[in-house]
């Protein structure tokens, strides 16, 4: 099989994803059940992918979700369209009591020896309501496409989510569309949709149709039911273990040509390692290693696919578009909230190796 990428030239929207929208309360260092205030930010792993590539990448980009006429709906909707991405909606009628709701997530950023905490209340979201024939694929491919994007935490909200995704990674293939997916295993959502075998039959059914796989050893483990190496390695930045992995994944998953992840070693709440690693048309990238003073450790690693996709999608080198993908993932992690505030010259300055010293 012919293992390259190839991204179509001609199309209106450089990226389109599919996903639930959600909004996210944030009390900062405070513990939640201490908290007094919360900042909001609007989140969902494929909103955030396509909101860095507009805002931070200059991409032409769309979030395919449900949106529910109420004003938690109204501010989602208002931020979706502040970070230039394009809303393609169903949309949902709030009863004034219990919904549908647009999800809620909460969580708090610990500090020091003090972990993060995330919790939802996902309870009657209309995103969870999507199913297949609810959107037009035609339509919205109809003008060229480069890439359809989705991932497991969509995949787990209810049955007919998955057979949503399918339909749209069938119409993106059709359109001419690079087709990936983020594992972003998460075992609470699985365990309330039924069970980790569940959540391995689904997922596996869904990467049948990927070309771009986006997922931490973990996340291959529990996501997909493949084994991992019997030894183990001694610290969370070698990527042996990950590697080793790749020749399974291929074994199950041919159409694959592309898996990536960042590596992680978490030394305090506020303190990480970081680098990542891909494999990329048969070669295997790895990015430096550097130290993170974290502030919001929330969707950097969709910062990091999100950069990592917009390298392939430019045509990029695969060392380079590794090195975009870490060094935005990187600066995520500096800013508060789940999605980016990075310019691509700041990522191209940390993914050529630049200091933090004051540009004046």
């Amino acid at each position: 099989m012919d293992n390259s990428l190839t991204i179509r030239p001609d199309r209106d929207l450089d990226f389109v994803a599919l996903g639930a929208l959600v909004h996210r309360l944030d009390p900062g260092i405070v513990p939640f059940r201490k908290a007094t205030e919360c900042q909001i930010h609007v989140s969902g792993g494929e909103f955030n992918c396509a909101a860095n590539l507009a805002d931070c990448f200059g991409m032409r980009t769309a979030i395919v979700s449900a949106m529910v006429d109420y004003p938690i709906g109204d501010l989602i909707a208002e931020r979706v369209k502040a970070m230039g991405v394009t809303g393609i909606y169903k949309r949902f009628t709030h009863d004034g009591v219990r919904g549908p709701n647009m999800a809620a997530v909460y969580s708090d950023r610990g500090h020091g020896i003090r972990p993060p905490l995330v919790f939802y209340n996902r309870a009657n979201e209309a995103a969870a309501c999507l199913q297949p024939g609810d959107f037009d694929w035609k339509r919205i491919f109809a003008r060229g496409v480069g890439w359809f994007h989705s991932g497991g935490i969509f995949a787990s909200l209810s049955p007919t989510t998955p057979a949503l995704i399918v339909e749209g990674m069938r119409a993106a293939r059709g359109a001419g569309a690079v087709v990936s997916f983020d594992l972003n295993y998460r075992p609470k959502l699985w365990t309330v949709a039924g069970s980790d075998s569940r959540g391995v039959d689904t997922i596996s059914q869904i990467v049948e149709h990927v070309d771009v796989l986006v997922g931490n050893e973990e996340d291959l483990q529990r996501g997909l039911g493949i084994p991992g190496p019997e030894t183990r390695v001694a610290s969370p930045l070698d990527p042996a273990n990950f590697i080793a992995m790749i020749e399974r994944v291929l074994a199950r998953f041919p159409r694959i040509r592309a898996v990536a992840t960042t590596l992680r070693e978490v030394q305090s709440a506020t303190h990480h390692r970081w680098s990542a690693v891909a494999w990329i048309d048969g070669q295997t990238h790895v990015a430096p290693t550097i130290d993170l003073d974290v502030l919001d450790r929330v969707g950097g690693g969709d910062g990091f696919a999100s950069g990592f996709f917009y390298g392939l999608l430019s045509g990029e080198s695969p060392e380079e578009a590794l090195k975009l993908g870490w060094a935005h993932g990187a600066l995520l992690t500096t800013f508060p909230g789940d999605t980016t505030m990075a310019t691509l010259e700041q990522v191209r300055a940390v993914a050529g190796g630049a200091s933090a010293r004051i540009q004046r």
